[in-house]
């Protein structure tokens, strides 16, 4: 623990006023100021509150994908991460269901949130009081080298135009020997107004995945693919959907969002199924490989003892 900041690293800080941020527990505090979210500079976000409320108010915290992608990354951190007081930041932590399975799972280690938005995060911070908020930018992020055991982004990439810099600052940030876990949209010949609205720059493949993380400097430690099983119903959507885009006018942001709540609620009406059906699939992906999926699914390590790498952007 840093005396002077109340976390395990020294943070910048994120005013011209160079005054040094201290975490007291449930708030930031610089000089008289005092923050629940310590927001650095951002631009323009692949992300808006906007949607944050469409993903809450459809799916809520027990969407079956949403419930299979957490407990695919919380099976990853147990299995991974081998450090006693571990410092463990969500990357794209939104509504902040995974940070509250992270703190339960891991009641030792130092949790620590962050978003390109400041809205959600605002919300957050009355859930979650003791838990860090930071708002930045990922590909100028503000975290000191090598401050963090792991990192979890799920369904961050794909809103980052510049996502190789993203993952250069992933691997800058994490100690040698740290775990990313990277969960992606899968499919690059699917991507349809769905995508659009929900301000995808892409979908992934895995080799091409693959080949960004271990270009950052990362070694794979395990990968697989969401959502196998239910994989033929949903190519077949996306096709049908890329089909049409292709015969009508462009929607408006209007139509494109009540289409996409739509789709969302469509997948909850057979939510218990569907949340049985992944169930099996984790136990298949303990087992196999699963070469086909919604998403692709990625833990990757920083090199043990790599001190050396150049991290410039």
């Amino acid at each position: 623990m840093n005396v002077a900041t109340g976390l395990p690293f020294d943070l910048p800080s994120p005013s011209a006023e160079g005054v040094i941020p201290a975490w007291t527990g449930t708030e930031f505090q610089l000089g008289e100021k005092r923050a629940r979210v310590l927001a650095f500079e951002t631009g323009a976000s692949g992300w808006t509150d906007d949607l944050t409320l469409l993903h809450e108010n459809t799916t809520g915290a027990d969407h079956f994908i949403d419930l299979a992608s957490r407990r695919h990354a919380l099976a990853e951190l147990n299995r991974n991460v081998i450090v006693p007081h571990p410092v463990i930041l969500e990357v794209g932590c939104s509504s902040g269901y995974l940070l509250r399975d992270m703190i339960d799972s891991f009641p030792r280690a130092e949790v620590i949130g962050s978003d390109y938005v400041a809205g959600p995060l605002e919300a957050l911070g009355e859930r979650l009081p003791n838990v860090p908020l930071l708002q930045f930018d990922l590909t100028r992020c503000p975290l000191p080298d090598g401050s963090i055991d792991a990192v979890v982004a799920l369904n961050v990439l794909e809103h980052i135009e510049r996502d190789d810099l993203a993952l250069a600052q992933l691997y800058r940030i994490l100690k040698p020997g740290g775990i990313l876990i990277v969960e992606v949209p899968a499919g690059p010949d699917l991507f349809d107004s769905f995508d659009a609205h929900l301000m995808h720059h892409r979908r992934y493949a895995m080799a091409a995945l693959q080949m960004m993380t271990r270009a950052a400097g990362f070694q794979t430690v395990a990968r697989s693919h969401l959502g196998c099983l239910i994989y033929p119903a949903f190519w077949l959507t996306k096709k049908w959907a890329r089909l049409r885009d292709r015969h009508r006018a462009p929607p408006s942001p209007g139509e494109r969002q009540v289409a996409v709540a739509r789709q969302i609620k469509t997948s909850n009406f057979l939510g218990g199924f569907l949340t049985i059906l992944m169930e099996v699939e984790d136990w298949l992906r303990q087992r196999l490989y699963l070469p086909v999926g919604i998403r692709c699914l990625v833990t990757c390590q920083k090199v043990p003892g790599d001190q050396s790498r150049n991290y410039q952007n």
